[in-house]
Parts: C-alpha cells; structure tokens; sequence
C-alpha cells in the first residue's frame, strides 16, 4: 500500500482462535459418535439426538465467530456457555442416575471450549468465573462429587486460567511493541526533517548571519536576528520527540508519502554539480546506477559534506569528491585540506543542536543501510567516507516495492 507501513502484530491469539475453532468442531464430532455408540444405553435417547443435533448446526453455523476477539461477543459467549450448561443439566433426564454418575455428560468436553472462549476473549479472570459455574452444573447434574469428575473439572479449570493469562501478557506486549514501533516512526521521522532544516533553512540562517555581521549596519542587525531564529530553530529540531498518535484499530501506522520510483539514476549525473574552482570529482567512467530516492540521500550526504568543508576549513580550502563503484558496495569519499576538526569538537555541536554530521551525513547512510566514517587529522585536513552496500539499496527498494 502505497505511503503507508504496517504495523505487524506477532500476537499469539490468532493461532488461538483458530485451535479453538477446531476444537469445538472436534468435540462436536466426538459427543454426536458418542451418542451413536451409546443410544441404547440412553433411558431417553430422543433428548440425546436432539440435543447433540443442536449442538451441531450452533458449532457449525458459529465457526466465523471464533475468528477473533471482535467477533467473539459478549452476548455469544453467554448463549454458548447457556447450551454447554443445558446438554450438562439435561444428561440426567436422558440417562439413568446410575450411569450417570460414571459417564460423561452428553455435551462432554465440548465444554471446554466453552470455557476456553471466555480465557481468550476476557483473560483469565473470566476463564476462572466460567469454570466455577460449570463445575457447579457438573456437580448438580452428578448429585455428588465423584472423582473423575473432580478431575475433569480441576483439568479445564487450570488450562483455561492459563491460557487466559497467557493472552492477558501477549496483549500487553503487543501495546508495548506497538508504542516502541510509534517512536521508532517518529524518531525517524524527526531525523528527516531535522536533515531537511539543516540542509535548506539553518543554512540560509548562518548564511545571513556571517555577511551580516561581516557588512554591519543594519545588516549587522539582521544577522543578530538571524543568528538567534538559527539557535532557536536548532534547538527545536534536536529536542525530544514529538506526541504520537495512538496506533489505530487496525495497526496502520501512517508514514509521509513518497513519489513513485521509476527506473534506477545514475549517481554521476547527481555528484556532477558539486564539481567546481575548489572542488575536483573523481568517478567511473561507467554509469553508477542507483536507485532515485537512494542516490538522491547520498548526493545530499555529500553536498552536507561539502557544505561543512565550505564553513569550517575555510575560504582557500580545496575538497576532492571521489566516486568509487566497488562490487558490493558504492563509496564516496569527500576529503579537504583545511585544518581539521578538533578532538570533542563533533560531540559539542551535536549537543549543541548542529546537526550537519550527526543526521544529515550519518543519519541519511543509516537509513540507506550504509555507514559514514570521518577520519581528521587536526591541521591535516577531513576525510569523510559514505559507503552503501549495494544488497541493501536494493532490499530497500524491494521493500518500498512490497509496501505499495
């Protein structure tokens, strides 16, 4: 689906639902053979024919209701535990006292699943409730406590409170999964924008700033202002993460939406601007092609490089752009001459909000699958090296593929 990622519960109810489903239609089928084998055994086998003849067409015609939770009601529940408790209290008028009390009940262990419902749907609390009221008709319809009774009653008693509760912790680490897939989208989504500011407004704001302050004046003013909206700006975009929404009902988790990929670009045609007086590019003398949205964040990476080498290794310094198209991977490596980055110096512009290494260049090969390394030497110069395994670009691509 086109813009948009799943969320991809890993819950353990479904494969439940579906067990239960053919539970009940086992049961069902053993309780009709059970009174095949038995119907001269029954004082009123017209009550036993009936009943399991009910007990057929309600498994069967309420199989989509065991599908999930929402379409497992409250009101079914109710009438399928009303049917297990009536074939429990109707054994005794459809056989004698004597044989019932050694046999089993014309609902037989149909009537877990009954109970099992109610574990699913309500956790184990309900699971708990519904086994005390079946242990109560067993043991109205029996007339005493026999011991296999007891222990039919204590079996389904503990397998349903801890299914019940194993459904209670899987529901909540799904809403924890959940949660954390919300920030993780939001974290990301937080980095692209910060990329985006950094590359376009920040830029323009330090910009005004220098030449401001270089002309002064009014200019110089301007600058001061410019320098305080820069500060503020970068603060915004570097604080903490913004609300997010709850995830909706069906596990959608919104994303941006992205123009449609046509065929693969070459990356020359994207790194042939940067080329100029200080700037030298080196590449293959063959097309290195590269997915469009792929080529279009290494090429910004690169121009984030640049950008750095423009402000801080000052006027004179010369850069060289090297292109490398290597058979698992394609490299990038964008070196100057100027002085170099001090030693600390990256960490204190990160805490300072400047962003131009930590996500426009590191951010952005992260999220191709790749890596960026910068090597500096104080009065040697920067050396920062892009590399994108070229398995990860297209896995990337491939999964955007699936997603619309």
């Amino acid at each position: 689906m086109a813009g948009r990622e799943r969320v991809l519960r890993m819950s353990v109810e479904l494969p439940l639902w579906r067990a239960l489903a053919g539970y009940r239609v086992l049961t069902m089928l053993y309780a009709a053979g059970l009174c095949v084998t038995s119907y001269e055994d029954y004082t009123r086998p017209w009550i036993a024919v009936g009943y399991d003849a009910v007990l057929a067409v309600w498994t069967l015609a309420t199989l989509p209701r065991v599908r999930n939770a929402a379409s497992c009601t409250r009101t079914f529940l109710a009438v399928d535990l009303a049917i297990a408790l009536a074939g429990i209290l109707l054994t005794a008028f459809a056989d004698t006292h004597q044989r019932t009390a050694g046999g089993p009940t014309l609902p037989t262990i149909w009537t877990g699943g009954a109970v099992l419902a109610f574990a699913v749907k309500g956790g184990w609390r309900w699971a708990a409730a519904v086994s005390v009221v079946v242990a109560a008709a067993n043991l109205a319809e029996r007339g005493q406590v026999a011991k296999d009774t007891l222990h039919s009653l204590i079996l389904v008693c503990i397998a349903s409170v801890g299914i019940g509760y194993v459904v209670e912790v899987a529901r909540a680490s799904e809403r924890t999964l959940a949660r954390a897939l919300e920030i993780q989208a939001a974290t990301r989504e937080r980095e692209r924008l910060a990329r985006d500011i950094h590359d376009s407004v920040l830029q323009v704001l330090a910009m005004v700033k220098r030449r401001g302050t270089a002309l002064g004046g009014e200019a110089a003013e301007l600058g001061r202002l410019a320098g305080e909206q820069e500060v503020a700006l970068r603060t915004l975009v570097s604080g903490g993460l913004p609300p997010v929404a709850r995830i909706p009902a069906d596990g959608a988790v919104p994303a941006r939406e992205e123009p449609a990929e046509r065929g693969p670009v070459d990356l020359r045609t994207l790194l042939a601007p940067f080329a100029r007086d200080r700037v030298t590019l080196a590449e293959p003398g063959a097309p290195v092609p590269l997915s469009p949205s792929a080529a279009r964040e290494l090429a910004a990476a690169v121009g984030a490089a640049l950008d750095n080498v423009e402000r801080h290794a000052g006027e004179g310094a010369r850069a060289w752009i090297l292109l490398e198209d290597e058979p698992e991977e394609i490299v990038v490596t964008v070196r100057d001459d100027g002085p170099g980055i001090p030693e600390g110096r990256l960490a204190e512009a990160e805490d300072e909000g400047r962003l131009g290494v930590a996500q426009s260049i590191r951010g952005r090969l992260r999220d191709l699958g790749g890596s960026a390394e910068l090597i500096s030497v104080p009065g040697q110069g920067t050396e920062v090296e892009l590399k994108v395994p070229k398995g990860a670009v297209a896995a990337r691509g491939k999964k955007k593929a699936e997603q619309r």
